[in-house]
């Protein structure tokens, strides 16, 4: 193993108790990796904040997003109807729910490393059917003065892609699903490539292929085509189950540098990395065989969903990487990487 993390001495940077929940009657349970962006000479976090009601002896409650607002579900936790065996996703009645409901909530900081809530700026919620279970693991691109949002839309149809855009975090433009489902962690480039805007996403699949990480081309962000499969799990391996992709890739002399998230068969989510052809990001030039990043840390290890550090935020500068990461699927934490030491490990195909 070849952890080239070097954690902030602070972490975790945030926790459930650091911030209010967005209404009565619902408590936050978890804060999620964040988006990452910067915007008036602070570091701005776009964090998943997941809700849900207080939990009483013998009911599972989780709230739904209806026309007329949030709506709460209750169900008995004896009903011969209920799956509730995994602490994310629960099956009634043939549905799939999740037990909690994700918004997405704007921090910033004068350091990166205390975080607050700036007055003036919206919390981003789910606004159609298709975002009726939340709204949901954010990535940030700025590209041409324009701030694109690319995040994970849920609802009983499906999870997929949507797009808002802004230029000022107070006004926002919606272009609705992108992609339909089944996908997700999708990072558009934040420089057009050829003249074309370029994104990774990671459609799903549970019976042929499975998931993997796929680049699209668009001649405007929204519209995408020219889907090609580039990243595949590896069998036996730290990312043995799935793959996908991180923030928006890096640009360097050798090429789009991407941190990307792999987890195996027991859910141990690591972080990796590989690199793509500066003219053509189709190519796949080289990739880590082991991890950069792995949970060790107590607070990566332990939490309401353990052994994961998942990323999709981060600020560059120069050699150093800072990247933003969920932990245990509850703590928002932060380490520093060296973007010269992370092409080092990557091993070129023969």
């Amino acid at each position: 193993m070849n952890d080239q993390a070097q954690r902030f001495i602070q972490n975790p940077l945030l926790s459930p108790k650091d911030l209010k929940p967005s209404r009565p009657g619902l408590q936050i349970t978890c804060l999620l990796n964040p988006g990452v962006f910067t915007f008036e000479g602070k570091t701005w976090l776009l964090v998943r904040v997941a809700e849900r009601p207080e939990q009483q002896k013998g009911i599972i409650s989780f709230p739904v997003l209806k026309g007329n607002g949030i709506e709460i579900i209750e169900i008995s936790e004896d009903d011969p109807e209920l799956n509730a065996k995994d602490p994310r996703v629960i099956n009634y009645k043939g549905v799939d729910y999740l037990t909690t409901l994700s918004h997405l909530r704007l921090l910033c900081s004068d350091d990166g490393i205390s975080f607050y809530e700036p007055e003036g700026y919206p919390l981003l919620q789910g606004e159609t059917g298709q975002e009726a279970f939340g709204v949901e693991d954010c990535r940030v691109t700025l590209l041409d003065g324009t701030y694109y949002l690319t995040y994970t839309a849920v609802s009983e149809q499906g999870v997929g892609v949507g797009l808002r855009k802004t230029k000022d975090w107070k006004n926002f433009e919606s272009e609705g699903m992108i992609i339909p489902p089944h996908n997700k962690d999708c990072a558009i480039f934040e420089e057009k490539v050829n003249g074309k805007f370029y994104a990774l996403h990671r459609p799903s699949s549970v019976d042929i292929g499975g998931n993997y990480i796929w680049i699209a081309e668009s001649p405007d962000g929204i519209h995408w085509g020219k889907h090609k499969c580039i990243i595949t799990t590896r069998k036996d391996q730290w990312d043995s189950a799935r793959v996908g992709a991180g923030a928006a890739p890096i640009k360097t002399e050798k090429g789009w540098l991407e941190i990307y998230h792999g987890a195996n068969a027991a859910h141990r989510y690591c972080l990796g990395a590989f690199l793509l052809d500066l003219n053509d990001p189709s190519i796949v030039l080289a990739r880590t065989q082991e991890p950069i990043m792995v949970p060790t840390a107590d607070y990566e290890l332990t939490g309401f969903f353990g052994q994961v550090v998942f990323t999709n935020g981060h600020v560059v500068n120069g050699d150093e990487l800072t990247i933003y990461y969920g932990a245990a699927d509850e703590f928002v934490c932060a380490a520093k990487f060296s973007i010269a030491a992370i092409l080092t490990s990557l091993t070129h195909p023969s």
